[in-house]
């Protein structure tokens, strides 16, 4: 029996001569995993372009119980993604998110609150004209919501420094905890407050954009062990001023 869904492209992994394995989040059944067949002819070329880094898809998919791969009947582009692929800098954006929830999500059953905040997150670095460079930062902080390891501010005093290993803020170290001193705890702080409408107003330069995304990467992986090295980062760092 196939099932229509919804679906965000998470990343493809060559698995032999003749077939692909493409990781697709949807909004139904979670993390799902397709084979995929190669090719070169203009049918396969039209699919591999609809499969690319956080493609929003509609798919058929049957769905069967007990085996890690399901049959991919259909696919269509539910929304065109025309300058995530052409602007260098929303595309670098774009391969980061992906690498980054490819390692996160592993779930296979629905989320609809991450499967909406993801998919809005796409469509509106679709949307956005210029002034991109805090977008992977806060889409990063609001992620944690959605995961459950958001750090809790409520607790935030000048002055503290931030338990990365609870996620809150306290006044001194504990022992076997990491932290971040109290500038780079106050920086924390600031970044709740973030959202996609006023991110441009946080005014970043590389040095302090990198540090932050080196320190939540860092939050990431001390709650997730499933986040290994991250490739991407790397090509993120040299783009933005």
């Amino acid at each position: 029996m196939y099932e229509k869904l919804r679906g965000i492209v998470l990343n493809t992994i060559r698995y032999s001569d003749k077939h692909n394995i493409v990781h697709i989040y949807t909004d139904g059944r979670g993390l799902m995993s397709f084979a995929v067949q190669q090719g070169k002819t203009h049918a396969a070329r039209m699919r591999n372009a609809l499969l690319m880094p956080l493609s929003l898809v509609d798919l058929e998919a049957a769905v069967r119980s007990g085996r890690d791969l399901s049959l991919l009947r259909e696919v269509r582009r539910n929304y065109p993604l025309a300058t995530i692929y052409s602007d260098p800098m929303k595309n670098a954006i774009a391969l980061f998110v992906s690498e980054l929830l490819a390692h996160v999500i592993q779930e296979p059953e629905g989320n609809a609150a991450l499967f909406s905040y993801i998919e809005q997150s796409v469509q509106l670095l679709e949307q956005m004209p210029d002034q991109i460079a805090n977008f992977h930062i806060c889409f990063l902080y609001h992620l944690g919501a959605h995961l459950g390891i958001q750090p809790n501010v409520e607790g935030y005093r000048s002055g503290y420094w931030f338990d990365m290993t609870d996620g809150v803020f306290v006044p001194g170290t504990v022992r076997g905890h990491m932290h971040l001193q109290p500038r780079e705890a106050q920086v924390i702080y600031l970044l709740s407050r973030m959202t996609f409408g006023n991110m441009k107003a946080f005014r970043f330069n590389r040095e302090e954009r990198n540090r932050m995304l080196d320190v939540i990467i860092s939050y990431y992986r001390l709650h997730n062990a499933a986040i290994g090295t991250l490739r991407s980062p790397d090509i993120l760092k040299q783009l933005f001023v």
